[in-house]
């Protein structure tokens, strides 16, 4: 299935795309069929109901009477999970690690004070190597489950930032809970997937960062966890270590990888994270910015205005514009 959040009488709706672009309102068709509705009043609700109303989503998503078929032109999507339960993200591409810090020396060098002290941060930046702990284990900070923006969202560059940036992401919703997972059985916990772009003010990032204990400011800050466009169920994804990973930005391609080169999959995050702690259904696990696939790695940033699209195989595009309507303070 292809599941989808979208705005309808100015509510959200739980929907299912289908091949011919139309969209099923599930409980719409549900109260047509005259079954019960309850499992399919939201994208968490049919998560929380399990595996027998994921079953009955199928059904009505393939037999849908006509009065629940919507043009997919006639609603506004929504992120798929307005306001998840939680939300990890995670930096399991080594390329992105090895590049994005090398980066981050390089801008350093760019403002250093003396010859001396540039030729030593491009000599770091040169011999740069991800940290013994990030080989040990999956590395993640929690993200603002409450800074969350969707498909064709306007995201607002933040006043106190002059680097915005992008990150294109593939992301795994939780279906089935639990706890001490174990990595051989961690696939069958996923719901589905989803693109996301984790927004990024690299300046104020930066300064945070200096500090020890991870991002804040830098990361958070409202629609800066952009999801979508739709949730796609493993059944559709196949292999989810085989997605190509497209980033245009005002149509032009910045980058392309793919979710092969993930270090640690998404079997290793679940049983990372479920030891000693209860995983919910609807948490959102994010895979970390895919080699290429954010603007700090090539030092080009975005500017007002300036349209990004993410495309991930077998899930589609998500789209963003970034907008600032006034000027960062100087």
């Amino acid at each position: 299935m292809r599941l989808v959040t979208f705005l309808r009488d100015g509510a959200d709706r739980l929907g299912a795309l289908t091949a011919a672009g139309a969209v099923v309102d599930l409980a719409c068709a549900a109260q047509a069929t005259q079954r019960d509705g309850a499992p399919f009043r939201s994208m968490l609700g049919l998560i929380e109901a399990g595996p027998p109303a994921w079953d009955r989503a199928r059904e009505l998503a393939a037999a849908a009477p006509a009065a629940a078929l919507l043009d997919s032109g006639s609603v506004t999507l929504r992120a798929p999970l307005p306001l998840p339960p939680q939300v990890r993200d995670f930096m399991c591409f080594e390329k992105h690690v090895v590049q994005a810090f090398a980066a981050a020396f390089r801008m350093r060098a760019s403002r250093a004070a003396s010859s001396g002290e540039r030729d030593a941060l491009l000599a770091q930046a040169a011999a740069y190597r991800p940290p013994e702990a990030w080989y040990r284990q999956p590395l993640y900070y929690k993200a603002n489950r409450f800074a969350v923006s969707g498909p064709d969202d306007v995201v607002e560059w933040p006043a106190f930032s002059r680097l915005m940036d992008y990150e294109c992401e593939l992301a795994c919703v939780i279906g089935q809970g639990g706890r001490d997972i174990a990595a051989a059985d961690a696939l069958a916990h996923i719901f589905g997937f989803t693109i996301f772009n984790d927004f990024s003010a690299r300046d104020a990032q930066a300064v945070e960062m200096a500090g020890g204990l991870g991002p804040a400011k830098g990361k958070d800050f409202d629609g800066a966890n952009s999801f979508g466009p739709c949730i796609v169920t493993p059944d559709e994804i196949g292999d989810p270590y085989d997605l190509d990973m497209v980033v245009r930005v005002n149509g032009e391609e910045r980058s392309r990888g793919n979710s092969g080169s993930m270090h640690w999959k998404f079997e290793d995050l679940i049983a990372h994270v479920s030891r000693g702690e209860t995983l919910y259904p609807g948490e959102i696990l994010g895979s970390g910015t895919v080699g290429d696939g954010c603007g700090l790695e090539h030092l080009r940033f975005l500017e007002d205005g300036d349209l990004v699209e993410l495309e991930i195989a077998r899930i589609g595009v998500l789209r963003n514009r970034v907008v600032r309507a006034f000027r960062a303070p100087a």
